[in-house]
């Protein structure tokens, strides 16, 4: 975003909440490795005496705050290479204010994907293309954003733990009976 857009250098920060997690594993002490790697090529590269881009927070918080930076902000991305239903998607849509909520950019391979369709979905391997999304969600009109949240608010609604719970029963009743 920051190469592809130069503008875009000053007026934007990046957040990246990356929690410990499973740090017996040395493949999992690698990616975090190249994630701070990463995060201080871009500083180096891009930041400036009075902005720095990209502020990586290797530590967990608490769920209030959390959800303090999700409605903050003014995009979600939440871009797995391969993930399941991925509830952080979820938990942004349903923090963010009704009358100016923010703009998630979902990767078409987060299980999110398959029900939140209004959300800006991308290729996360395409990193222009995701640039791109990201700009189209900072300059999209708050009609825009609050008529795509409305949408996505009315499928999680629809799509809660109660009907999460009917339709997984339903798929066990309806395998015993054809096993």
């Amino acid at each position: 975003m920051l190469k592809q857009f130069p503008e875009s250098c000053g007026r934007i920060v990046y957040l990246q909440i990356a929690p410990p997690s499973r740090t017996a594993v040395p493949e999992f002490r690698e990616i975090r490795r190249r994630l701070e790697a990463a995060a201080g090529h871009i500083n180096g590269r891009y930041a400036e005496f009075d902005w720095t881009p990209l502020r990586y927070l290797n530590k967990s918080f608490n769920h209030r705050i959390l959800m303090g930076f999700f409605r903050a902000s003014r995009i979600g991305l939440v871009t797995p290479y391969r993930d399941g239903m991925n509830l952080v998607a979820k938990e942004y849509l349903a923090s963010q204010r009704q009358q100016d909520p923010g703009m998630l950019v979902l990767s078409c391979f987060a299980g999110a994907a398959h029900e939140l369709g209004e959300a800006i979905i991308v290729n996360p391997y395409d990193i222009e293309g995701m640039a791109e999304a990201i700009r189209q969600g900072l300059e999209m009109p708050v009609e825009e954003r609050r008529e795509r949240w409305t949408a996505m608010m009315k499928t999680l609604s629809r799509n809660d733990i109660g009907a999460w719970c009917e339709s997984f029963l339903a798929a066990l009743a309806a395998a015993e009976v054809g096993g």
